[in-house]
């Protein structure tokens, strides 16, 4: 990034499933901007000029595999984000894969009482964040992730996600 100008990046949008209650590509979009613009701002890590991830929608079948085999945890879940890990000498632009449970997402936004969209945007954020070097394990860490998320999500017309009505 040059000059305070917004982050260049690519979404690959893939959707394994055909539903029409996944947000569109520009939507998409709009929401992994606002966390890599919210990030940038933060400095957790270096932007770089241009920035390359795939967002993946799948049923729960292909989220309970994916957490089973990478995080060894054999449920379903509702994101998983896998941070490109390059070797030092190898500077590509690609940030890493967000996969998102379509199936899951619907099931919690209707659980936690918020839109579809509301919640859709949440897990976008969560992910670009988890790509970008966020985690919520350690107490401290959650609470900076949280509270980026929160700020991301109202700059972005939407209520705090971890507000319980």
């Amino acid at each position: 990034m040059r000059n305070g100008q917004s982050p260049s990046f690519v979404v690959d949008v893939q959707q394994m499933i055909d539903s029409v209650s996944i947000p569109d590509k520009d939507r998409i979009e709009s929401w992994v901007k606002a966390a890599l613009m919210a990030d940038t701002a933060h400095n957790k890590q270096p932007g770089q000029d241009e920035q390359e991830l795939t967002i993946r929608i799948v049923g729960k079948d292909e989220i309970r595999n994916l957490n089973k085999t990478y995080r060894h945890q054999d449920k379903t879940t509702n994101v998983l984000s896998f941070p490109f890990e390059a070797p030092s000498q190898v500077q590509l632009p690609l940030l890493g894969d967000i996969v998102i449970c379509h199936d899951i997402v619907a099931e919690e936004a209707e659980q936690q009482q918020k839109t579809l969209f509301s919640h859709w945007a949440h897990m976008v954020i969560h992910g670009v964040l988890h790509l970008k070097g966020y985690d919520h394990i350690e107490d401290s860490e959650a609470e900076i992730m949280e509270a980026l998320e929160i700020k991301i999500m109202e700059q972005s017309g939407f209520a705090n996600p971890y507000y319980e009505p």
